[in-house]
């Protein structure tokens, strides 16, 4: 998910508070939105998946059951900081946070600011859609021509749908619940997912569907995410890669279904 521009707004929306120093060498600190599931979302329930982020709510999802193996490898306690996307990369270079783990692809625009582990998970994208749609039997993505498909502002779901020839590019949004809200209204035909976000809308969303495209008709994009490390933390950087490494494939997609599976009704 991306921005070069952007990124100096970004320093100033996040404020001087970011500037300090909140880390330390027993604790890691870990930034994500909390609200981009079944990556990372907010819930008010305390269980064994959650940590705390507030006096009244905790974070859960993928990302935090990621964070959660690479800080234990570690022998550091787990903090997650909630961090609106566009924060993200300003708290890391601020040193506020030590890693962003929250679904963020490698972009070359982000290495120029980051650096990045190899993949902790790999997907691929797909459309939602309402279950009445039009576009219900879709294969290809250039069936959806002239349709209005919405996006993440500042991320990939967003850039790719300009691959869709003559179709009418909605105005981004900043959250995945408001995209939702934008498609179940009917303002939008389809919004841009990725196969596990997909599969956590639609078990919340019984109105909802998605759309898998057939071979060499789908977005071609790099649907893969990886942890983010300040680019003066290279000791951090292979510490981390080091623990990412330890957690099989296997393991990984088992982390992902049990993360869709558990995910709140609504997110």
């Amino acid at each position: 998910m991306k921005k070069i521009g952007l990124f100096c707004l970004a320093l100033l929306i996040v404020g001087c508070s970011s500037s300090k120093n909140t880390t330390s060498k027993n604790t890691f600190t870990v930034g994500m939105e909390c609200n981009y599931a079944p990556f990372n979302w907010t819930t008010l329930e305390k269980n064994d998946t959650t940590i705390s982020i507030s006096s009244v709510d905790y974070c859960d999802g993928y990302d935090v059951a990621i964070a959660k193996k690479i800080a234990d490898d570690l022998g550091k306690d787990l903090v997650i900081k909630k961090i609106s996307w566009e924060g993200l990369e300003p708290a890391l270079s601020s040193n506020e946070i030590d890693a962003i783990i929250a679904g963020m692809s490698e972009t070359p625009e982000r290495a120029q600011n980051v650096n990045f582990t190899t993949p902790y998970y790999e997907s691929e994208m797909v459309l939602i859609i309402k279950k009445d749609s039009k576009y219900i039997n879709s294969t290809n993505i250039q069936d959806f021509a002239n349709a209005t498909v919405l996006g993440q502002l500042n991320t990939t779901y967003d850039e790719i749908i300009d691959q869709i020839k003559n179709v009418n590019h909605a105005t981004p949004l900043p959250t995945y619940p408001l995209m939702i809200v934008a498609l179940q209204s009917g303002e939008v035909d389809a919004i841009t997912a990725e196969l596990p976000v997909a599969e956590g809308v639609i078990s919340s969303n019984k109105d909802l569907t998605y759309i898998k495209f057939e071979k060499d008709k789908g977005f071609e994009v790099d649907s893969s995410v990886s942890i983010a490390i300040s680019k003066n933390n290279d000791e951090l950087l292979k510490q981390v890669q080091t623990s990412l490494d330890k957690i099989s494939i296997e393991e990984r997609n088992e982390l992902m279904l049990l993360a869709v599976n558990r995910q709140p009704a609504g997110e």
